[in-house]
């Protein structure tokens, strides 16, 4: 454990004093100077002269590093929170690790070994996905990213790229029409908000929620739209979201449409406010064969300081998903 974490720190390191030179030379931001940096490694290449000097021993240490696609991502990660403190941007906050590598496990029990299909429609760096993708238990996935942030997208390119994970990436607005075939699986921490489009807005059932159309909700109909039937959705939700509903819309929109597997509350010491904590929604949408749903998991999770309760939670968890047979 302590190789690995010494490994993270020294990528950490090359990534950030990389970034640091190229971010004072091109006079950027440090997320911009972030994407040339991992685009430079990749290609083993100093597109800036004058820097020359100061890479060239970074790219050989990078070079010399024998990493794992996890401790990459964990690397680039630490990076990321460092660019995305500087200059804080709204929906551009990253999923905490602890869960990344809960829901990636929760993936991997979900999926077992066969091959499948996987898509994040608010993809962000990708940060989530590749976690998802490095817990996976086969090497056969289709994974497709959408984000609207040109520069999130060229991260999440670059993320992917330095772990050698193939993901399709669209820059687009994901509550716009995906044009790709439904998924097996659809993964997304939401963006909370009111959702501005009005017109984009207007082809959701959930636009009517409340009297102006909320992304969380829009998100999860977009989820279910692009999922294959009996397939599985798993969400990061604002713990108001069901509060939020109080004509009982998406109440009655779940029920036509998915069965709830799941519902996970989450320690609120994961999240910088109170009113950021988030739950684990997993969802599986209905066939129309009216299959009865199975007992959902309703839990909350105990901080993740506490080992023992910790360690019961997650033997709890697993034993649900075995004795499921997903």
């Amino acid at each position: 454990m302590t190789l690995q974490t010494t490994s993270v720190s020294e990528l950490f390191s090359v990534f950030d004093q990389a970034t640091l030179f190229i971010k004072k030379n091109n006079e950027t931001n440090y997320l911009t100077a972030l994407c040339e940096t991992a685009e430079g490694l990749l290609r083993n290449e100093i597109r800036q002269e004058p820097l020359e000097k100061k890479l060239k021993p970074l790219y050989e240490r990078f070079n010399h590093l024998k990493m794992t696609a996890e401790e990459v991502r964990r690397a680039f990660q630490l990076a990321l929170l460092k660019g995305m403190k500087e200059a804080p941007q709204p929906n551009q906050e990253l999923t905490p690790d602890t869960l990344v590598l809960l829901i990636g496990h929760m993936f991997a029990m979900l999926a077992g070994e066969k091959a499948y299909s996987i898509l994040d429609p608010a993809v962000g760096s990708a940060n989530l996905l590749t976690g998802i993708l490095n817990q996976s238990r086969t090497d056969k996935v289709q994974a497709y990213g959408i984000d609207a942030d040109p520069l999130l997208v060229r991260l999440a390119a670059a993320n992917a790229n330095l772990q050698q994970k193939e993901i399709q990436l669209f820059h687009q607005d994901g509550l716009k029409p995906i044009m790709i075939e439904p998924a097996d699986f659809v993964v997304c921490d939401v963006p909370v908000g009111i959702y501005p489009d009005q017109r984009s807005a207007d082809t959701y059932l959930l636009k009517s929620v409340t009297k102006q159309p909320l992304t969380h909700f829009l998100f999860v109909e977009q989820a279910l739209r692009k999922l294959k039937t009996e397939g599985y959705a798993l969400f990061l939700i604002p713990n108001h979201l069901f509060t939020d509903d109080q004509t009982h819309t998406f109440h009655d929109f779940l029920k036509k449409n998915a069965n709830i597997l799941a519902l996970i509350q989450l320690p609120v010491s994961l999240f910088n406010k109170v009113n950021q904590a988030k739950s684990i929604l997993l969802l599986q949408k209905k066939s129309g064969k009216g299959t009865l749903a199975r007992q959902a998991l309703l839990a909350e999770m105990p901080d993740f300081s506490d080992e023992v309760k910790m360690r019961k939670f997650m033997q709890q968890l697993d034993h649900w998903f075995l004795h499921r047979s997903v």
